[in-house]
């Protein structure tokens, strides 16, 4: 069943006249929350199933996290207009009756149902939102903060004239002065609830997010800035592959001031859930009723807090293409970690428009869409001259209107609605539409709509829509939402969501979703999400997750399955190869490390004391994987005849270890050992080169006996006669000595 779904987030904070003074004591600050959930829209409109229940579960988190008493909580169902003004009058009275001096109110309105671009759909009957903007002001509260989760509400950021801008939040604070409004999608855009997730995307996401999975900073509070965020990223990327398609945001700010608004304290919770920093995955809790309380996406690398109530909790988690499954309780006033060792291995969705009809309709309403556009008024021109908006045949021949076009050649700025062809301008080209062509400015190049084509540009590129080809400029290339692109900058390429291409600059590469390609880069490479490719950069490349290789000076990357090949190598989850001077894991799992130095948290670290056939004392530090490890070795010998030391070594070598039962293990490593005189400092003048198996015994924890066979190679640096070594070498010298070796020793 589908239900149309848009979610607006309003905030209006008009905070006291004068700041208090630097002695004054603090503000106690108390909370109120209107609370409304409609299922019923009205007779065309498909009756919501999560509205009420939506309601319900913000209501939830703001009494349990968020300062909000049950007395200062106000609801009201499946109510109409009356019973909205009713309720209105009747919150704007507790405000009243609540505020004095030294006390800071702070009113919070939520709704949950259908829309449409006029206002709220309240059953039969509709509430506008400039009426909704006119109670909002009219509340007695220093902070005010509204929530709708409806269809076409983003036409409320147009009302005092706000345009339709790329995400954005400002923080909230007895500081901060004005008003915010911000919509997860736009006056023309469809929302959508699950019948999978049990309510409304929008809905769930923040309240996820306020029960802690937004806690970026993790501080244990989770700020309006950082549930915003979090909601409409994880809300975006659940519904970009629904049939009703993706919701984008919208925004129009008046703000003055600085500070941030605390929604939820963690800290202030009964129960606390921590994942452990090595859990990773996409995660659901559900609660012993089976209902869904929490889904995020969570990355190793940190723990992450979650405020629960109290009882039996099951935690789904989906990793690629597995599926495993924990379950714990949650005790009052307990913490509970839970580990990645807790998850066992376990043996398209249904979306409903708010403000819609049902699914059938959602075409039909599609194609509407179009023939409004097509019928609009909006004329095409072939062709468009001019110096600058104003004074180019599009606005002189049309009153300003919005007009199409196939060429546009310009001085200045050339400004069009939708262009299908080639728009030429020294300054710059705007485009309110889409763009199917090429746009070539020697300044900027704004698509404010889909682009399918070219921008060429020596300043910069702007695209607020999907884009589709090719972005090249000197200065910036961004995308607000990339499909197949290939960005290529000097300075830096840009892309708000996941990318299907190739990024290329001289600057640094920045994508905030998944990258399907290759990001190349002089500076920095960095994706929020997944790379499913490759990184390169002479400087620096980071990923959440990698799935192919990262080849930069520094490689970072959360959950790798590829290779980072750079001087330094640096993985959450490792599976592959790391091939560097330092490699760090926190979790090997079936990775190779190859370097000078490879440190794995799950891995091995020894010391070695030991004796051979050319060396009588070695000593020598092993690190690495559960099964390959790096090793450095210092040693010390004497030739046959002399009484003292006549040489000692410094080698280098890589090996494998090998388990063979619970106290027996094998080790095969090469080694490649320089010799230096004694008495020569740091003059090498030979190399032994060791192929070595040696076995060994855990007596302990901590200590092992270790003994096995060798095969040495010696020769002269410059390819000199080289004198035997060891007792167990052939007696004659010559070029290059071969033979057989033993060593003898302990390991700690």
């Amino acid at each position: 069943m589908t239900r149309s779904f848009l979610s607006l987030l309003l905030l209006v904070p008009v905070l006291a006249t004068a700041a208090p003074e630097p002695t004054a004591p603090p503000l106690a600050v108390r909370r109120f929350a209107l609370l409304v959930g409609v299922n019923d829209g009205g007779e065309g409109r498909a009756r919501l199933r999560y509205a009420v229940s939506d309601a319900r579960s913000f209501g939830s988190v703001l009494e349990e996290l968020g300062g909000v008493q049950p007395q200062d909580k106000l609801m009201v169902f499946e109510g109409n207009r009356a019973a909205l003004e009713s309720a209105l009058a009747r919150f704007k009275s507790m405000l009243a009756a609540a505020t004095k001096a030294g006390t800071r109110i702070e009113a919070l309105i939520y709704y949950s149902g259908h829309s449409d671009e006029q206002g709220l759909l309240l059953q039969k009957d509709r509430f506008g939102y400039r009426e909704l903007r006119k109670a909002l002001e009219s509340l007695p509260a220093d902070v005010r903060i509204a929530i709708l989760d409806s269809c076409a509400s983003g036409t409320l950021a147009r009302q005092k004239g706000g345009v339709r801008r790329p995400a954005f939040m400002v923080d909230a604070s007895s500081a901060v002065r004005g008003h915010a409004i911000l919509t997860s999608s736009s006056e023309d855009e469809v929302s959508q609830e699950s019948d999978r997730i049990g309510g409304s995307f929008f809905t769930h996401n923040l309240v996820s997010g306020l029960r802690g999975a937004a806690d970026m900073s993790g501080d244990g509070r989770v700020t309006l800035h950082e549930a915003y965020q979090f909601a409409f990223h994880e809300t975006l990327a659940r519904t970009e592959e629904t049939r009703a398609g993706a919701q984008h945001p919208a925004y129009d700010i008046e703000l003055a001031g600085t500070g941030d608004l605390v929604m939820t304290d963690l800290r202030s919770t009964s129960a606390v859930l921590v994942l452990g920093d090595m859990v990773d995955g996409r995660l659901y809790v559900r609660d012993a009723q089976g209902r869904l309380v929490v889904e995020l996406k969570k990355y190793a690398g940190r723990t992450t807090e979650l405020g629960l109530q109290k009882g039996r909790y099951t935690v789904m988690r989906k990793l690629l293409d597995q599926t495993s499954q924990a379950e714990f309780e949650l005790g009052d006033g307990g913490r509970t970690v839970l580990a990645a060792s807790a998850f066992r291995a376990v043996d398209g969705e249904l979306t409903a428009m708010r403000g819609g009809g049902s699914l059938p309709t959602v075409a039909a309403a599609a194609g509407v869409a179009e023939v409004a556009v097509a019928g609009s008024g909006r004329r095409h021109r072939f062709f468009n001259a001019g110096l600058a908006p104003g004074l180019q045949t599009n606005d002189v021949m049309s009153g300003g209107d919005a007009v199409d076009n196939s060429l546009s050649i310009a001085l200045g700025m050339s400004r069009m609605a939708r262009l299908d062809g080639v728009a030429m301008a020294l300054g710059a080209n705007l485009a309110t539409d889409s763009v199917e062509g090429l746009q070539l400015a020697l300044g900027t190049n704004v698509a404010w709509g889909d682009i399918t084509g070219v921008q060429l540009a020596v300043g910069a590129n702007w695209t607020h829509g999907t884009a589709e080809g090719v972005q090249a400029a000197v200065g910036l290339n961004r995308s607000r939402r990339s499909g197949t692109l290939s960005q290529l900058a000097v300075g830096a390429n840009v892309s708000s969501t996941s990318l299907a291409g190739t990024q290329l600059a001289v600057g640094g590469n920045w994508t905030a979703g998944d990258v399907v390609g290759m990001q190349g880069a002089a500076g920095f490479n960095y994706t929020q999400g997944r790379m499913s490719g490759f990184q390169v950069a002479v400087g620096m490349s980071r990923a959440a997750e990698v799935r192919g290789a990262q080849l930069s000076l520094l490689n970072v990357g959360g959950d790798v399955k590829g290779a980072q090949v750079g001087i330094v190598n640096v993985a959450g989850r490792m599976n592959g190869l790391q091939l560097g001077l330092v490699n760090v894991s926190r979790e090997m799992e079936s990775g190779v490390p190859v370097g000078l130095v490879s440190i794995a948290r799950n891995g091995q670290f020894h010391v070695e004391a030991f004796g051979n056939d050319f060396n009588y004392a070695n000593a020598a530090v092993k690190v690495g994987s559960r099964h390959f490890y790096s090793t450095l070795v210092v040693g010390m010998g004497s030739a046959e005849g002399s009484r003292g030391p006549s040489h000692w070594s410094l080698g280098l070598g890589l090996g494998a270890h090998l388990p063979l039962s619970q106290r027996f293990f094998l080790d095969v490593d090469a080694v490649s050992n320089t010799l230096y005189d004694w008495d020569a400092a740091f003059e090498g003048n030979r190399f032994v080169h060791q192929l070595r198996v040696v076995a060994g015994f855990q007596v302990s924890q901590r200590f092992a006996v270790i003994a096995g066979p060798t095969f040495n190679v010696l020769h002269g640096a410059n390819g000199e006669v080289v004198d035997n070594l060891s007792r167990l070498s052939r007696r004659d010298a010559g070029d290059v000595l071969l033979w057989p070796g033993v060593q003898v020793g302990l390991r700690l």
